[in-house]
């Protein structure tokens, strides 16, 4: 996975952005699971038979805030840290398909609306302030996309490209910051870069 040694992004940043690693072809997102799931995803390149395909699944382009989210891979149940490689289309298939996880004047022309907007979408969007090498907030936001019925099932058995355990990693991060050598945890930071989204954010979307 590439590395950056890159200075953090600062408050200039636009509220809403997807700021993810990406190709071509792929777009790279976290999760975080009990060693059960994780490691035999990790093993086989794609999610074992036993994960649940009927429930929805957050994925995070975001790394920091999956660190945020997993303490450094410490919380129970989310002690292996997956970076998982998905084709583009999916994923901008998902990000077309998707309702704000909650209802925002301006975009939804009432809450009834949302609401059922939000029951018919097999994707949701959440905006989460971003954050720091110290998992403090930032003031703009990073994507997490939850992907539930048809989206979960695509993802899992159509989207999926690679699945790589990152949890060495996360630890070596959080060994250097432990240590007290922040640009050494730096420089192990995925490189992530602003996302373009064929045609720009879906305004439905809220950005």
């Amino acid at each position: 996975m590439p590395l950056s040694n890159a200075p953090e992004p600062t408050a200039t940043e636009p509220k809403h952005r997807i700021r993810a690693v990406h190709t071509a072809a792929t777009v790279t997102v976290y999760q975080a699971y009990s060693p059960a799931i994780g490691l035999p995803a990790a093993r086989d390149g794609r999610f074992p038979a036993h994960w649940k395909r009927d429930r929805t699944t957050w994925i995070k382009p975001s790394f920091l805030w999956m660190m945020y989210r997993c303490g450094w891979a410490t919380k129970e149940g989310q002690e292996t840290v997956l970076a998982v490689e998905i084709d583009r289309a999916g994923f901008e298939w998902a990000l077309q398909h998707a309702c704000l996880a909650h209802y925002q004047r301006g975009v939804h022309p009432d809450r009834a609306t949302w609401q059922r907007l939000l029951k018919r979408s097999p994707a949701r969007v959440q905006w989460d302030p971003e954050r720091d090498l110290h998992l403090r907030p930032l003031p703009y936001r990073s994507l997490q996309l939850g992907l539930g019925g048809e989206a979960a099932r695509r993802y899992a058995d159509e989207w999926t490209v690679s699945i790589t355990d990152l949890t060495p990693l996360a630890r070596r991060i959080h060994g250097h910051l432990r240590d007290g050598e922040p640009e050494a945890a730096r420089r192990l930071l995925p490189d992530e870069r602003p996302y373009p989204v064929t045609g720009g954010l879906p305004p439905h979307l809220g950005g």
